[in-house]
């Protein structure tokens, strides 16, 4: 018998781009993660609306939610318009609440004042869009990209007005661990949802056990939990991206969650 799902702990399908839906869904199902982000550059195509829809009823034919649609939809682009629509008709077929985009397609701190213009009036323009559907939009923290550093992220919050615009939040390896601090404490009022690993700066990247990086995950979901705020935490990637390593990283991410309050 399955273990429980638990509604706060979920998967973020690119984890396992090698895989079909069905077999994703299966291991959600298997290690308790109750809701999975499902990526628009492989499971759910932007346009398809029939693999959108059969994806959406197997989610929760299994009692799955559908976490986000991750749409790699990148704000201030050439074609914004005609790609969002189809990216938010997309989401409205799978069935999922949150659009996860992109702020731009260059860091932040190399940015002139007519990109930073550019897609702070593309993030309101489609949050305005989605918000007709009932979805919210969650702008990324991501390297590369407007919304980068604590900096960019505060420029961001105290600029954007749209109640339907939130912030998705993960631990740049980029960043040292005070600025990564930082940036949570920052994007944290207007917080969706956690991409959860464990990576080390490098080239390439090093990606390590969830265990490796406990006492820091404790310390953010220690300052989420005292926001009064149920957070959805989505395991992205593992070693390998090997299926069977995601078990021993459920069981931490359940742990992780569990952990009573601690004062940062």
């Amino acid at each position: 018998m399955p273990p429980t799902l638990n509604p706060l702990a979920g998967l973020v399908s690119v984890t396992f781009r090698q895989l079909d839906p069905a077999a994703i869904i299966d291991l959600a199902v298997d290690n308790g993660l109750g809701l999975i982000e499902w990526g628009g550059d492989v499971h759910v195509p932007n346009g398809d609306l029939i693999r959108a829809e059969n994806v959406g009823k197997l989610t929760r034919g299994r009692g799955l939610e559908v976490g986000a649609y991750g749409s790699y939809y990148r704000l201030g682009s050439v074609d914004a318009e005609l790609s969002f629509r189809s990216v938010l008709e997309t989401a409205v077929v799978l069935g999922a609440a949150v659009i996860r985009v992109w702020a731009g397609s260059i860091g932040s701190e190399v940015a002139d004042e007519s990109i930073w213009e550019r897609v702070a009036h593309d993030a309101e323009r489609v949050a305005a869009l989605a918000a007709d559907s009932g979805i919210r939009v969650a702008i990324e923290f991501h390297g590369d990209t407007l919304h980068d550093t604590p900096e960019a992220a505060r420029r961001f919050w105290t600029t954007l007005t749209h109640p339907g615009l939130c912030s998705l939040w993960q631990p740049l390896p980029t960043l040292e661990r005070a600025r990564q601090d930082e940036s949570l404490t920052v994007v944290l009022p207007r917080l969706s949802h956690l991409h959860v690993y464990q990576w080390h700066p490098g080239t390439p990247i090093t990606r390590h056990p969830l265990q490796v990086g406990r006492s820091e995950w404790e310390f953010w979901l220690s300052l989420i939990r005292q926001s009064k705020r149920e957070i959805p935490a989505l395991l992205e990637f593992v070693q390998s991206d090997d299926p069977e390593q995601l078990p021993r990283e459920a069981v931490t991410l359940h742990s992780l969650l569990s952990t009573p309050i601690s004062n940062p």
